[in-house]
């Protein structure tokens, strides 16, 4: 697959992005920004990648890598071309982590004057269509609305000297690959391509074969592939809790001292726009994010948490998938996860960039099994939590939870603006079934996001049997809750004729 670029030293003087020959205008966004030193991965990718050669990136979401291909992108663009075909082409499998890459082009590329366009399902075509005929340098989007937009003969893709594929295992196991393919097949032969993927599945590593030319194969992961320092820059603590009393033990959790931005991951969606209600009635500035939000309201509760209006966002795993926000102090664990793999990708929300961070899992008796495979998976040493409530010792110590701390949080404590003060946008959202109602009843919106349920894909609603069908029918349960029920039409007979049709449980008229 090519040569193999490993690590730098450690104890190595730290470079600047101007020492690798940056565009002056680049390495003067990123300083504007405070970005002065690369992070690792980008040390090792930037002289490949502004070199022209193609480049397998081995490295998980925290790790800095998309500035390693963001800059080497920008720093190509041609600005004073007439062409107004996107000169570049960026595909994440998410529509969070294509709004992430999009936000850091265009941070970075703003002094250049270069411009990003980001295209995904959940809104209007229109205002994309309109900035594609006026012309953009970089396209940042999911498969589904890419292939949509150049099937429509909005987007042409035969000009774009370079293309990305971020997080191309995650494009996998959300059933991409095909989509990935076709989009490939659009763009020039001698284009300059880099892929980055936290594993390399087989499938991965045939679709580098196929549409790569001789990749540097770049890692930022430990030898056995696994991205251990991000587990060590976490504190772990693992409780064994009753369901009953799981959201007074949150409560209490999210007043330990020096707690900042904090993430609550759930496994449904019903459960995350509960825990979310009952926190901001106990006085905490709480948001959720899962796949029964309309899109502008997922954006809403994303920029609040980014912006601080609120500081503690409640999301299902397929809705965090690419949430990529510093600062993160604590993960919590609300529901056990099903594998070692999505916890460590849930707590690796926190401790990221060199910083360090606490991740709480509470384990329902039920879930002790799971627990067991991933403590064992992970070598964790916690094959047995121990079990503990609200009021036990053992959770104020652990956390450093002020003695008095209730299920409340006090009101002179209760300083953000909350999730009110955000902005929700009118998207033109596309695949709605209907309105909307808000987040716990207030503000946001918790409405359903339209009968494709995209679930935090951001395809155009294109239906796939993947991880989140699953997601999907977790929301309700047997008995229709999670769902709106619908008025139905009956047709009622009486004494053996035919009644006159009526809607819902309305009394036929006689």
């Amino acid at each position: 697959m090519g040569e193999t670029v490993e690590p730098v030293a450690q104890d190595a003087p730290q470079p600047t992005f101007a020492d690798f020959g940056v565009h002056p205008d680049i390495v003067a966004s990123l300083a504007d920004g405070g970005i002065i030193h690369p992070f690792p991965i980008q040390a090792m990718t930037l002289p490949v990648a502004l070199g022209g050669h193609d480049i397998i990136g081995q490295a998980k979401t925290g790790t800095g890598k998309t500035l390693g291909f963001g800059v080497p992108i920008l720093d190509g663009i041609d600005t004073e071309t007439d062409d107004t075909r996107p000169q570049a082409l960026a595909v994440a499998p998410t529509r969070e982590l294509a709004v992430q890459v999009a936000s850091d082009l265009e941070k970075a590329g703003k002094r250049r004057g270069i411009k990003v366009l980001t295209v995904y399902g959940g809104r209007a075509y229109e205002p994309q269509i309109e900035a594609l005929r006026e012309g953009v340098h970089v396209v940042v989007g999911t498969p589904g609305r890419l292939i949509d937009l150049a099937q429509q003969k909005h987007l042409d893709l035969s000009a774009a000297r370079t293309v990305v594929l971020d997080e191309a295992d995650e494009m996998l196991d959300l059933g991409f690959l095909p989509d990935v393919e076709k989009i490939m097949a659009m763009t020039p032969a001698g284009r300059h391509t880099m892929l980055f993927s936290a594993t390399m599945p087989g499938a991965i590593v045939a679709l580098a074969r196929r549409y790569m030319n001789q990749p540097t194969h770049i890692r930022a992961m430990t030898e056995d592939g696994e991205d251990r320092q991000t587990v060590k820059a976490i504190e772990q603590f693992v409780y064994r809790a009753h369901a009953m009393d799981k959201v007074e033990m949150l409560a209490r959790v999210l007043q330990a001292k020096d707690r900042g931005l904090t993430i609550i991951f759930s496994r449904t969606k019903r459960t995350a726009a509960k825990v979310a209600d009952e926190l901001t009635d106990r006085g905490f500035a709480a948001a959720s994010i899962h796949g029964d939000l309309g899109q502008g309201a997922r954006e809403q509760a994303l920029r609040a948490f980014r912006n601080g209006k609120v500081d503690v966002l409640v999301a299902t795993d397929v809705a965090a998938r690419g949430i990529d926000v510093s600062n993160v102090t604590h993960v919590v664990n609300y529901q056990c996860p099903d594998d070692e793999k999505t916890y460590v990708h849930r707590i690796g929300r926190t401790g990221r960039a060199g910083n360090t961070g606490v991740a709480v899992t509470l384990v329902d008796w039920d879930d002790m099994t799971k627990w067991s495979v991933i403590n064992r998976q992970l070598d964790l040493g916690i094959p047995e939590p121990v079990e503990t409530y609200s009021s036990s010792p053992n959770l104020y110590e652990d956390l450093d939870i002020p003695q008095g701390a209730k299920g409340r949080l006090p009101r002179a404590q209760r300083t953000r603006e909350g999730l009110s003060a955000e902005v929700l946008e009118d998207l033109g959202e596309t695949g709605k079934s209907g309105g909307r109602r808000p987040q716990g009843g207030r503000d946001g919106g918790r409405g359903r996001d339209g009968g494709r349920g995209e679930g935090g894909r951001g395809d155009g609603g294109r239906g796939r049997g993947s991880r989140e069908g699953g997601e999907r029918r977790e929301g309700a349960s047997a008995s229709g809750e999670g769902a709106p029920r619908r008025n139905r039409n009956r047709r009622r007979t009486r004494g053996g004729q035919d009644g006159q049709t009526s809607t819902g449980s309305a009394p036929a008229q006689g």
